[in-house]
């Protein structure tokens, strides 16, 4: 008799554990994961120059576009990206690499080393070399490629 009162007791707490795991667990993950992740577009201008294009549409970070003059790529090589699953660094990108990601949340921390220049994404500012740059809708910047010293 008393060991049948001990499982019931038992399995009400699993069962009160369990809903309160899967409540955390859902509010924890939608919090982590609600404003999304980076989107990068990696792609070429008109004179075939290699171009970046950062959008967050949650942050209203839109259009913002890195071209790297003289870079000519193969149009075959680009495509558009989400990051939005961790993947081990470094990797290659279709031009440059991603050398640091952290996805503690939603949008990411990804830093990219491309053409010599390194571009830091963070969700309330974007670094270029190291320099802050505000967000700002369809900003511009172009970067010719610098000779990186071993």
């Amino acid at each position: 008799m008393k060991n049948e009162g001990i499982s019931k007791h038992l399995l009400i707490a699993f069962l009160i554990s369990l809903v309160v795991y899967v409540v955390f667990y859902t509010f924890i993950e939608d919090s982590r994961t609600h404003n999304g992740p980076w989107q990068l577009t990696f792609t070429t201008n008109d004179h075939n120059e290699a171009a970046l294009v950062i959008n967050q549409p949650k942050l209203h970070i839109t259009n913002v576009t890195f071209v790297f003059p003289n870079q000519l790529f193969a149009k075959t090589n680009l495509a558009s990206i989400t990051f939005s699953q961790p993947i081990g660094t470094p990797f290659d990108l279709p031009f440059g690499q991603c050398i640091f990601m952290d996805m503690t949340s939603l949008p990411c921390t990804l830093v990219f080393e491309i053409s010599g220049h390194e571009i830091q994404l963070l969700p309330r500012v974007l670094t270029v070399d190291k320099q802050e740059q505000p967000w700002q809708p369809d900003d511009r910047f172009s970067l010719p490629e610098q000779k990186t010293t071993p």
